[in-house]
């Protein structure tokens, strides 16, 4: 099909496997518990021992004070859904570097997805281009692996669709959800649909970004055409695609997380520390 890239592009089968596990087993080394996850296994009450009940679990001031054996009750582990909103518009595979944002962005969802079933999270997806892809979560590592592979995939034509999406997916979740979107967030209705997002559910932006779009140097003035679009625009040199500063201040207002992710950078390890402190700051666990 014109103007669609085949999979071996992104690596071929096994060693895209391989590159998506890697990534999965450093984004989960060193954590005892789930970044991804609300508060876990908590304690309910105390009950008389039954025959039967495990040792460890005996509660010994109860017992002590009841002289009576009794035993600890423990909720069961609280496995807070995620859903991984990835946009698959055009602007995400135009690149000035060898790595796309969208190849970047697949490795990365692909990543997380494998580091969430470890933790027995379940994991959906939902593309926010032009592509039909939604996938409910589900604890199936071969139904993460099928969307996984045909993301490998992509077309250079594809509008973005993360604003109207994420208003279509909001009034469907029947529960409070983690969801993490990975996009470079062109997409102006963007902004108003993910404050609609946090005040009900938990909510990440992991925003990719092109050595291009952080500032064009010494290249005076340049006409060229947005790539979802295809509407003109003028730019100049030290002219950046996004105002940065404001996009990150009313992302933090709305109380959404939020990391840019350089495609011409190294980024597992500050992904990693991104997640492993909103955990260490309780979100996911309200």
């Amino acid at each position: 099909m014109e103007g669609r890239i085949e999979s071996h592009d992104i690596l071929d089968s096994r060693q895209f496997y391989l590159a998506v596990k890697r990534l999965a087993d450093s984004l989960s080394y060193g954590t005892d518990r789930s970044p991804f996850l609300g508060a876990g296994v908590e304690y309910v009450q105390s009950r008389p021992y039954q025959f039967g009940d495990p040792i460890k679990l005996i509660d010994w001031r109860v017992t002590a004070r009841t002289r009576r054996f009794h035993v600890k009750e423990y909720e069961a582990p609280k496995r807070m859904p995620v859903y991984l909103l990835i946009d698959t518009s055009a602007s995400m595979t135009i690149s000035s570097h060898h790595r796309t944002k969208y190849e970047t962005a697949v490795f990365l969802a692909g990543g997380l997805a494998l580091a969430c079933l470890e933790r027995i999270s379940p994991v959906g997806v939902l593309g926010v281009g032009g592509q039909n892809l939604h996938v409910r979560p589900s604890l199936s590592k071969d139904q993460v692996m099928q969307w996984l592979y045909k993301l490998r995939s992509y077309r250079y034509d594809e509008p973005t669709s993360l604003g109207s999406r994420l208003a279509e997916l909001i009034p469907s979740l029947a529960q409070r959800v983690l969801v993490i979107v990975l996009s470079d967030l062109h997409d102006a209705k963007a902004m108003p649909a993910l404050k609609r997002l946090a005040a009900q559910h938990d909510a990440a932006v992991l925003q990719l970004r092109d050595p291009a779009e952080e500032r064009l140097h010494g290249i005076g003035f340049v006409r060229a055409r947005e790539a979802e679009t295809g509407a003109p625009f003028l730019a100049r040199s030290r002219t950046r695609w996004l105002d940065q500063e404001r996009l990150a201040d009313d992302l933090k207002k709305t109380g959404i997380d939020h990391l840019v992710i350089d495609t011409d950078r190294p980024y597992t390890s500050r992904v990693r520390q991104f997640f492993r402190m909103r955990h260490l700051l309780g979100r996911g666990a309200r």
